[in-house]
């Protein structure tokens, strides 16, 4: 069984979301990295760029499959995990610690459409 941490939020698409005032935190879940194997690569935006919420914004790579990332907000990105272009094996190792991109929210008010530990669990089993 999968890993779901009660403190964060969830999208259908299995991206969580860790809320630090205006800023979400994103990266994925345990039960999404478990899926894909053993991931070798990770395309992300840029700094500066903008997301939308339920809209790809990057993709991962493993030696299964190749899956798109969809933002769980929107907003613009303020930071990108540069540590996962040296080791993308980070999200398989310590998935809840290796975020992938902090995105400053246009609109706090999208939380509410993410899912609960509880709910999560409920797709993620």
């Amino acid at each position: 069984m999968s890993k779901i941490l009660d403190e964060l939020l969830y999208s259908e698409s299995h991206e969580w979301v860790k809320v630090d005032g205006n800023i979400a935190i994103i990266g994925v879940s345990d039960f999404a990295q478990s899926e894909m194997g053993d991931i070798t690569y990770v395309d992300v935006p840029a700094e500066g760029d903008s997301v939308n919420q339920g809209e790809e914004f990057g993709a991962l790579e493993s030696v299964k499959a190749s899956s798109e990332l969809y933002s769980p907000v929107s907003g613009e990105v303020v930071a990108v995990n540069s540590g996962l272009d040296a080791d993308p094996g980070l999200i398989n190792s310590d998935p809840y610690g290796a975020w992938i991109i902090k995105v400053e929210m246009s609109d706090k008010g999208e939380l509410d459409s993410l899912l609960g530990a509880a709910a999560y669990a409920e797709i993620a089993g």
